[in-house]
């Protein structure tokens, strides 16, 4: 009698304390906190682009709706676990009862509890650890299947239920259970599989013959023909096998069109914390019944279970495509990675992100949209734009294409053309336009290494963490390692009249998919804070520099008239090979879009006789002419075509039909030609030979080292030309006058950098170079 006891006694605290229940999560709270297993990247659109597993204690699908759930799998379950679940108030009076009949006399039984009370033991995580139940647990859960009732309606019991239930292994709510054992989902699952799948409720990991037994059991509650029952066996190990498991079940969970961004968006927040305590991560603290059902392991908080990107599903799967056709094409050249973006100028919206070439590729993990490599001549376009700003240079300048050979740290550099030739005197529209190495040198000498490096920065290629001398000459031509992201964006600021903003990659625009390395400082913060935006250059200096870029003409004479870089619109873009064709680029703009190729090897290994024009080009070309074509038809979902005429001229910009002399030396015919408002002419005149002295000491480079044993006043430095000063020439040191270039400069040496300026008459920079004084104690060098 004691057992009978014990039992009337717990069914009567529970009748007792229903009024005082605590309270249990409502249906909506339970429904909206509940994970899928796998997070899912979505387009902008809406559509699934990336799936990643993020939780690998269960596998977990998403919600599924009793209206989705087979009626017949309805019926197995309600005649297995709870025959009147439509008739009680959450617990099944007559059933508890008889188990305390059966217990009173020892008699083998299962119990009585009913879905009701089992949900609120699904609910609270930390009752499932315990295992078997107290007398006050007992009760604490009866009292709670009775709020539940109050509250709750039958179906959504029912359905919350089935959605927290496990069922097999990892498998955990009813419609991981159908596609994973049944390759179905639930609304498919006929009478044999729903009796199978009823009869795992009882006994999740039985061996497959236990299951079948039961299953059997069910088949007749169910009123089915004992027939039904024949090949139970066979068909249960066939299912936990896995053998019935459909082959899309992976496939279609997850599209596979991102994964490199999915692995960094589907991640933990940043901003949330990492550590939470054992309670909070069950879901029940101060012994109440938990809000959540237990969705992440304890020390670990869940990734987002969905995240909106800015991408365009239909662009990623064709620029993927098409990426991955060159790359095939061009394997036996030993070319198997490749990576490309493609940004919305206005918004900064990213609207594609491939990151390698997928199987092609041995280093298949590795983000080549965000790894960095040697840039080549793809930094160009922002050395000619720092040189226009600061009015050393115009479009129709001419520079020297010719051998050069310039002192640096270990002895001299000596840049090469790609091909191996020079022409002479040539405008800085043409050197930039054919990408000629050594104009740009030239270009560099004026401006100095450490100022470029600090331009690169304020154009978002934070990556170059080392002082211009560390790169010296070299950053002309690419010398620096860049991530093609940061490149992109660069770009972008150009095709936005010179104004730099970070990018945006999620639809709210607070979540980063990473912070550093080819990353940084592309983004909004881990707080959600964007970077500032910055105005670079002058909008008329952008201009220019995108004009020059769009200049078929310009270009010709290393590609030809007709390239991949020829397209029917407007568009400004520049090709780039590092050292050894390890990486090639190709970089350009639209009105519209901005589109970044690049292909090489993930691993370094050069690859043979590609470049940009060959191996990435063809690519940017195919992609930003999709951009731009739209489709044929009507219907909502068809892509307008988009227009990218030139754009028109900013403020401060005036248009000049200039003529070059002597026509012998330049051979470049009468051009209509842009310039910054203040530097216009009209007739480019190469000065004569005796002319054009220039600074022939210190010369680019020069380390000077002072002898502490040797007075101050015995070590001053002389400054000089290679020829006549023009009329009106002054030397500036740091930025301050040193005086007339024309007359001797015995100019006392000072520890640290300098910047040694030949200014002609009108104020404008002819030459600089940079130059170090070192001394071993500078202490003893006295003004």
């Amino acid at each position: 009698m004691k057992s009978g006891m014990r039992i009337t006694f717990f069914l009567l605290v529970a009748w007792l304390s229903v009024c005082s229940a605590q309270a249990a999560p409502t249906f909506a709270e339970v429904r909206d906190n509940y994970r899928v297993s796998d997070a899912q990247m979505l387009a902008r659109d809406g559509r699934p682009l990336q799936s990643l597993r993020v939780d690998f204690t269960v596998r977990r699908l998403p919600w599924t709706r009793i209206e989705e759930i087979s009626p017949v799998f309805l019926h197995a379950l309600l005649v297995s676990e709870d025959k009147r679940f439509y008739e009680h108030s959450g617990v099944d009076w007559a059933a508890a009862a008889s188990s305390a009949w059966r217990n009173l006399w020892n008699k083998k039984t299962r119990g009585a509890s009913t879905l009701t009370m089992q949900l609120v033991s699904l609910l609270d995580e930390n009752e499932i650890r315990q295992g078997r139940r107290s007398l006050s647990q007992k009760a604490g859960q009866a009292v709670s299947a009775l709020w539940l009732e109050r509250h709750w309606k039958k179906d959504e019991i029912l359905e919350a239920y089935l959605n927290l239930v496990d069922f097999r292994g990892e498998l955990q709510g009813i419609a991981a259970m159908s596609r994973g054992l049944f390759g179905k989902w639930p609304d498919g699952l006929d009478p044999r599989e729903a009796a199978l799948a009823a009869a795992l409720v009882r006994a999740p990991n039985a061996a497959p013959q236990a299951v079948a037994n039961r299953a059997c059991v069910v088949l007749r509650a169910m009123g089915k023909p004992a027939v039904e029952c024949e090949g139970l066996t066979a068909l249960a190990q066939l299912a936990f096998s896995g053998g019935l498991r459909s082959r899309w079940f992976e496939r279609e969970q997850s599209p596979d069109l991102a994964p490199h961004l999915a692995r960094k968006l589907l991640r933990r927040p940043e901003s949330e914390p990492k550590e939470v305590t054992s309670g909070e991560a069950n879901g029940n603290v101060d012994g109440k019944m938990a809000a959540e059902p237990a969705m992440q392991t304890a020390g670990q908080d869940m990734p987002p279970a969905r995240v909106r990107t800015t991408l365009d599903a239909d662009l990623q799967r064709f620029a993927s495509r098409t990426l991955n056709r060159r790359l095939s094409e061009i394997a036996p050249q030993n070319a198997e990675d490749g990576a490309l973006v493609v940004i919305d100028n206005a918004s900064g919206e990213i609207r594609a992100w491939v990151g390698s070439s997928g199987a092609l590729s041995q280093a298949a993990e590795v983000d080549g949209v965000v790894a960095l490599r040697q840039a080549g001549s793809t930094l160009k376009p922002m050395l000619f734009a720092a040189a226009i700003e600061r009015g050393d240079l115009t479009a129709a300048s001419l520079l020297e294409d010719a051998p050069l050979s310039l002192s640096a740290d270990g002895g001299l550099y000596t840049p090469q053309n790609y091909v191996a030739q020079y022409r002479g005197w040539v405008s800085a529209r043409m050197a930039l336009g054919g990408s000629l190495n050594v104009p740009a040198v030239r270009v560099l000498t004026r401006i100095g290494p450490d100022l470029f490096r600090d331009t690169l920065r304020r154009y978002g290629l934070e990556s170059l963490t080392e002082e211009g001398r560390y790169y010296g000459y070299s950053l002309a031509l690419g010398g620096a390692d860049v991530s093609l992201l940061a490149l992109a964006n660069a770009y972008r600021a150009l095709a936005n009249g010179g104004r730099w903003t970070p990018l945006k990659v999620t639809s709210d625009g607070k979540r980063r998919p990473c912070g550093e390395g080819g990353c940084a400082g592309i983004f909004a913060d881990a707080a959600g804070v964007p970077a500032p935006v910055r105005q670079i250059v002058s909008p008329a200096t952008a201009f220019i520099v995108a004009d020059i870029l769009s200049d078929r003409a310009a270009r010709a004479g290393t590609f030809g008239l007709e390239s991949w870089l020829a397209t029917p619109y407007w568009s400004a873009v520049k090709t780039g090979t590092s050292k050894d064709m390890r990486d090639n680029w190709c970089i350009g703009f639209s009105r519209r879009y901005t589109v970044a190729v690049w292909v090489g090897n993930a691993a370094g290994e050069p690859m043979h006789d590609v470049s940009g024009i060959s191996g990435a080009a063809p690519v940017w070309r195919e992609v930003m002419d999709w951009l731009h074509r739209g489709e044929d038809g009507g219907g909502a979902n068809v892509r307008p075509r988009v227009a990218s005429p030139p754009p028109a001229p900013p403020p401060g910009v005036v248009a000049r039909t200039i003529r070059f002399e002597p026509s012998g030396i330049v051979h470049e015919p009468p051009r209509r030609e842009w310039f910054r408002a203040g530097s216009e002419r009209e007739v480019i005149r190469l000065a004569e030979r005796g002319g054009l002295a220039h600074i022939a000491y210190p010369s680019e480079g020069t380390v000077i080292a002072i002898d502490p044993d040797i007075p101050p006043q015995r070590q001053r430095v002389a400054l000089r030309l290679s020829g006549k000063a023009g009329q009106g020439w002054q030397w500036r040191l740091d930025g301050r006058p040193l005086g007339n270039a024309g007359r001797e400069i015995l100019w006392l040496p000072q520890p640290g950098r300098h910047r040694l300026g030949l200014f002609d008459d009108k104020g404008g920079e002819i030459e600089a170079v940079a130059f170090e004084v070192r001394a071993l104690n500078a202490g003893k060098v006295k003004r």
